[in-house]
């Protein structure tokens, strides 16, 4: 039974992935490509993103960068609601990359939107700034073990993150987080955000607590010392 179940989910189910056709979504007027098992969420609470960041003001932005982007739908809906003027993405999944591609040559957005394979940040070319980070990262380092949408073992995605973020943000630059009260709160990440030579400037949603159920949060996050734009600061 052991070997029947390692050809099933090593062999079977990876190959009916490879030929399942693509589906196809709207956000904001772009037609977005994907597949189902590439979706981590960013196509339902991650639309979050939209209503939040325009509830606070936020100006459209020069350049976003969606990290961990998986088909982009956060970052393709930021940019066809036009809180963006160009777009880079990047996920260490080549199917995921290979959708952000179909995505680009479907709507031709290949002067404002650029695509990279990478392992966190790793194949990032040194030369991109970003004005705005956004991202849905895996949410749980003790859940959904093998799952690359869900699982960040030991916050070792996060932590690798937050240490090599500073020279592809721009010096006003803000991250935008959506976590997870089920897997985390924001005191998770306090420590190894300060070390990293950044700072929470905001946040939204959040427990203080761990919940029982999913329940989605905000956390903003700049450079120490930086400037923080009106959009970004702190609401009493």
């Amino acid at each position: 039974m052991g070997v029947l179940h390692k050809i099933e989910h090593g062999l079977v189910r990876p190959a009916l992935r490879r030929i399942r056709p693509s589906k196809r979504v709207v956000l904001g007027g772009i037609t977005v490509d994907y597949k189902s098992e590439l979706d981590g969420g960013g196509i339902e609470f991650g639309q979050d993103f939209i209503p939040f960041l325009r509830s606070r003001g936020m100006p459209k932005q020069p350049r976003l960068f969606e990290w961990c982007a998986g088909p982009a739908f956060i970052g393709f809906s930021m940019l066809g609601h036009e809180l963006c003027e160009t777009l880079c993405l990047a996920d260490i999944n080549p199917a995921a990359v290979n959708r952000c591609k179909s995505t680009v040559r479907l709507n031709h957005l290949e002067d404002r939107v650029s695509v990279y394979e990478s392992n966190n940040l790793r194949n990032i070319p040194k030369s991109e700034r970003w004005n705005l980070v956004v991202s849905n990262p895996p949410h749980f380092i003790d859940q959904y073990e093998g799952d690359i949408r869900a699982h960040d073992p030991d916050w070792a995605i996060h932590r690798e993150f937050f240490n090599t973020i500073h020279p592809y943000l721009a010096d006003d630059g803000v991250i935008v987080l959506q976590e997870n009260n089920r897997g985390s709160t924001v005191e998770t990440f306090g420590e190894m955000i300060d070390v990293a030579g950044l700072e929470i400037v905001f946040t939204h949603g959040d427990h203080k607590e761990p919940t029982r159920e999913s329940v989605f949060y905000f956390i903003g996050i700049m450079k120490k010392g930086a400037k923080v734009p009106s959009w970004a600061a702190k609401v009493s």
